[in-house]
Formats: C-alpha cells, sequence, structure tokens
C-alpha cells in the first residue's frame, strides 16, 4: 500500500470534550465582544470614552470587543451602567413562544444565560427580560469561582440566599462565610465580592434591586 493509500484510510482524529468546551466558550466570547461593540457604538461612544465611563483600559476592552478574553461578573456590571443596560443584557437571549407571557414569566428552559469559564460561574436570569427595578438570577459557582479579585459597588441593593454548598461574600473589605440555607441583604453601595473557596459547587439565588429601572434595550 502506497503512502496515498495509507493516508486514505487514516482514522480521523477525535475531538476531545475539553476541545470542544473550549471551541464553546471561545463562541461565548466573541458573542459578548460583538454585543459590546454593538450597544457602545449605537451609544455613539469611542472605545476611551467607554473605558473612561467603565474603568477599563482601552487595551481590555478591545479584547472583550474582540472575543479574546473573558469577561469577569465585575467587568460586566460596570460595562452595563456605562452602557445603560443591566448585566442580563449580556446573556444568550432566552426563546419565549408566548411573547406576551414572556414579559411576566420566565420558563425553566427558557432562561437567558451566560457562562464566564475562566471566573467558574453560570448565571441564569430568572426574571424577564425587559427592564425593571429588579432582577433576579440562579449563580452556580464552581470550586475556585469567583466574581474578581476587585471590589466593585453600584446603585441599588443585593440580596439572596446559598440554596446549597458554601460562598464567601465580602462586604467592605470583611469575608462572611455563607452556607446553605444562609441569606443576605446589603446596600449595593457598599464594595462587594465573591468566591468560593470550597471544594464543591455552590449555587446561590441572588437578587438584584436597583435604584431606577435600566432603559429600554434592544
Amino acid at each position: 500500500m502506497g503512502l496515498t493509500d495509507k493516508a486514505a484510510v487514516s482514522p480521523k482524529r477525535e475531538v476531545s470534550a475539553e476541545e470542544t468546551a473550549a471551541s464553546g466558550h471561545a463562541e461565548e466570547d466573541r458573542r459578548i465582544g460583538a454585543r459590546i461593540r454593538a450597544m457602545r457604538k449605537e451609544r455613539r461612544l469611542t472605545i476611551e470614552s467607554l473605558s473612561e465611563a467603565s474603568g477599563l483600559s482601552v487595551g481590555m476592552l478591545s479584547q472583550l470587543e474582540r472575543g479574546l478574553t473573558t469577561p469577569s461578573v465585575r467587568s460586566l456590571r460596570v460595562l452595563g451602567a456605562a452602557l445603560g443596560v443591566p448585566i442580563s443584557w449580556f446573556f444568550n437571549p432566552a426563546h419565549a413562544d408566548d411573547p406576551v407571557e414572556a414579559g411576566y414569566i420566565v420558563r425553566r428552559g427558557s432562561r437567558g444565560a451566560i457562562t464566564l469559564t475562566p471566573s467558574g460561574i453560570h448565571k441564569e436570569l430568572l426574571t424577564p427580560a425587559q427592564p425593571g427595578l429588579i432582577e433576579l438570577y440562579e449563580l452556580s459557582v464552581k470550586p475556585g469561582g469567583t466574581s474578581g479579585p476587585e471590589f466593585y459597588s453600584h446603585r441599588g441593593e443585593k440580596a439572596g440566599v446559598v440554596i446549597s454548598g458554601t460562598l464567601e461574600l465580602w462586604l467592605d473589605n470583611r469575608p462572611y462565610t455563607l452556607n446553605e440555607g444562609d441569606s443576605f441583604r446589603f446596600p449595593s453601595s457598599l464594595a462587594h465580592r465573591f468566591e468560593n473557596r470550597s471544594a464543591g459547587s455552590a449555587r446561590v439565588i441572588w437578587v438584584v434591586a436597583a435604584s431606577t429601572p435600566a432603559p429600554p434595550h434592544i
């Protein structure tokens, strides 16, 4: 058998689960980046002016818009504030068969969601996507998962309850270890962050109450 024949019958290399997951994560990063860029242009902002408004560097914004890096929870929050959209605007959009119902009800299989792989966080929107004063989320935080190393703050209030696992919530430089069944509430103006230092995943119902509703968005 010649070299050509051998090449013809060589089995195809199977794609590993890790490679498939990495491809999916890269696609998610590109989707988020495209939405950031589109909203920045809709708001008629330069990348420099968005950098100034959000506190993120021009280099970081450029990488985010091109899908070359995954944003942290904090990055999405400050970008949302700078662009005038809730953090849920960055989510993979939910699909509902009944548009009237979708204004009031979110079915389990129709939740908007986002996965921030390097941060170890999967976040699902439990409230309708239309702007409102309250946003309700279900967070899955893997071991080592974090909102980011930096503290952040904004207007409004936050509250929630740990459904399973353990979460470390930092408020004004003080850590609080929350176990299953523990709940919390604090003004969002208080510098805060969270992480999962345990060996198991944590599930948290997370509530964000804004002081004023976000403007309508596309």
